[in-house]
């Protein structure tokens, strides 16, 4: 698991996945720190924690360097942003003037702090009120598609890119009422068909925008689809189901498991990780067990 630790406990054999300032400031990501310069470069940043990859580094990292209290408000601080900019873009998409690279920003904040502490982050998305709910559903989501993507060994740009999908995955529910979306009991047939709508209401919404990366459609339009034919929106099959697709869909099921939601109780990760590995007909095992690799 990627570790958050303060920059002065930095040293010569750690691997660096990022620093927390901006790329114009320190450009350096995902290096092994081989030489005191460099350990001199990132203390004179305004940066005040770095991401270090234990597995990748050729020293022991610290055990001390834990996550606190004020991590905790910093991750709060970045969903409160990042809901914000999420409500923003939503709303840019229905007035049909979405600028998709303003979520790439976005994507980058939250994949920080999903990388320095997965169970934080997440804890901090749960706290959501009914209004917020599908932001920060779509926030958790696409920052654990960014998180299993890492340790798939996905490039940086198809990582952002699976992040800005994430984001926009649940778009559709805009054209969703309020009242099915929140409503604590079960839904009438005529309320769970048109929930089951939102797939295609947002690939065709993004669609007519234009500039939006194939991927990121096919993420929007097919995260509800199983390996066995029996999701939506268009039955589709395993072999019809790449694996960005069922890594969205992993990454979705899990949060929604593990999130409260006004007709059930959040399951615990060890439960919901259980429950959708037995189910292999549905979910790809191996994309299971490597998104519970991130909790370990």
């Amino acid at each position: 698991m990627v570790r958050r630790i303060p920059k002065h406990l930095v040293k010569k054999g750690m691997f660096v996945e990022s620093l927390e300032c901006s790329n114009a400031e320190f450009s350096g990501r995902r290096f092994l720190v081989q030489s005191d310069e460099t350990v001199r470069a990132i203390l004179a940043t305004s940066a005040a924690y770095a991401l270090v990859n234990p597995q990748r580094s050729t020293i022991d990292i610290d055990a001390d360097a834990v996550v606190t209290a004020e991590d905790q408000k910093r991750t709060q601080e970045a969903v409160r942003q990042g809901t914000s900019a999420l409500r923003d873009s939503f709303a840019a998409v229905r007035a049909g003037d979405l600028k998709i690279e303003t979520l790439g920003p976005v994507a980058d904040e939250i994949r920080d702090h999903i990388d320095a502490a997965p169970e934080v982050f997440l804890k901090v998305t749960r706290l959501k009120s009914k209004d917020e709910g599908t932001y920060m559903h779509s926030l958790a989501v696409s920052a654990l598609m960014m998180r299993l993507a890492r340790t798939l060994d996905y490039d940086d740009a198809m990582v952002r890119e699976l992040g800005v999908a994430g984001l926009l995955h649940d778009v559709g529910k805009l054209m969703i009422p309020n009242a099915i979306l929140n409503k604590a009991g079960q839904l009438e047939a005529a309320e769970k068909s048109r929930m089951r709508g939102h797939p295609e209401i947002g690939y065709r919404l993004l669609k007519e925008l234009g500039d939006i990366s194939p991927l990121t459609l096919d993420i929007v339009r097919f995260h509800h689809e199983v390996l066995d034919g029996s999701g939506y929106p268009l039955g589709l099959k395993a072999e019809q189901l790449g694996q960005e697709i069922r890594l969205s869909t992993v990454c979705d099921v899990f949060e929604a498991l593990t999130s409260a939601r006004p007709y059930k109780r959040a399951w615990t990760t060890r439960d919901a990780l259980n429950w959708m590995f037995d189910r292999g007909h549905l979910f790809d095992k191996k994309l299971v067990l490597r998104l519970g690799s991130i909790f370990e």
